[in-house]
């Protein structure tokens, strides 16, 4: 079973390695099961058993999952790590190109995601759950400590959360699995002027 200890990642190898759509399919599968095969892992992302089997033995290599136990004949996957976090390692220009190229993939994987809630919800109407549904942008003035701390206190909304894929006697009914993605970032588009007006 998959723990919830970070797995950091700067070397561009390893993130390479994870810089794939079908590859962030898996892996996301792969964390909300206890393992599973190539077969299964197929069915569920809609590739070719032949394609899976070759990602995820990519994945393997490079320290993302290993082999769970046996279920007689079949030999499934299981993930090492259900946190992930890639940094670029700035002393590395290699590093710093593969996170940029990760973080772009990882964009469209998301984006993806919330692409399919949507057009779920036009053909199957949750109002409950819809209208708990929420997409937030904003653009403020902070300084590096407090982008940092907003950082941290995202992360830590998501830790609230520990354990309830492995122990469902924690998940509260009515409960359902739930995406969160979340960016802050410098607006570029201001660029780090201190002139700039508020609009």
């Amino acid at each position: 079973m998959a723990d919830d200890q970070i797995d950091n990642i700067s070397d561009p190898q390893r993130v390479r390695a994870m810089t794939h759509p079908t590859r962030l399919r898996l892996m996301d599968y792969l964390g909300t099961v206890p393992d599973a095969t190539a077969t299964e892992c197929a069915d569920h992302v809609g590739e070719s058993v032949a394609s899976c089997s070759f990602h995820l033995r990519m994945l393997a290599k490079y320290g993302f999952i290993e082999r769970a136990p046996s279920r007689g004949r079949e030999k499934p996957w299981r993930l090492i790590s259900r946190a992930r976090s890639a940094r670029p390692d700035f002393e590395d220009r290699d590093s710093v190109q593969a996170v940029a190229a990760f973080s772009l993939t990882h964009l469209e994987h998301q984006v993806g995601l919330m692409r399919d809630w949507l057009q779920y919800q036009v053909h199957h109407e949750d109002p409950e759950w819809a209208g708990v549904t929420t997409q937030t942008s904003a653009l403020m003035w902070m300084t590096r400590e407090e982008l940092s701390e907003v950082a941290t206190q995202l992360n830590s909304i998501a830790d609230r959360f520990d354990g309830r894929w492995e122990d469902p006697s924690k998940r509260p009914a009515g409960s359902r699995p739930v995406r969160m993605y979340a960016m802050t970032f410098p607006d570029q588009e201001h660029g780090e002027r201190d002139d700039v007006e508020a609009k």
